[in-house]
């Protein structure tokens, strides 16, 4: 063997190492949270916006809403539901600086695509905010 195609050889052999070391790695980056997220926005009835976020976390399945009125102190009743059944709910109030909201919450992965709808009503003005994403 010259010592061109030596270098070639050895060339290949470092490529195909760093190929396997690489995939090798890609599990453990999925199993700490990584993966595809999925965002969607929209506007509410009147003028505030919301956005939702979904994307695994381990087995689970992180979700994240929020809502943005621009107003601080306004309260909102909220529901996220997960391929139709209620998985969390509650209340909460706008804040400073951004006059916002955010809802975080791990749920369980179900089998197949799961469906996330956030749902929220201003208590005072009667608003109607909903959105959903699917992972």
């Amino acid at each position: 063997m010259n010592t061109t195609t030596r270098r070639i050889v050895t060339t290949l052999n470092a490529a195909l190492v760093t190929g396997v070391r690489l995939t090798a790695a890609l599990p453990a980056a999925q199993a700490s949270g990584g993966g595809t997220r999925v965002t969607n926005s929209g506007s509410c009835s009147g003028a505030t916006v919301w956005k939702l976020k979904a994307k695994p976390d381990n087995s689970k399945i992180e979700v994240e809403g929020e809502i943005d009125s621009n107003k601080n102190g306004q309260v909102w009743s909220w529901t996220i539901r997960q391929n139709g059944a209620v998985a969390a709910k509650g209340k909460s109030t706008t804040k400073a600086p951004s006059g916002s909201f955010s809802v975080n919450r791990l749920l369980d992965n179900l089998a197949g695509s799961d469906t996330f709808v956030l749902r929220a009503v201003n208590t005072t003005s009667g608003e109607v905010c909903r959105g959903s994403v699917t992972l």
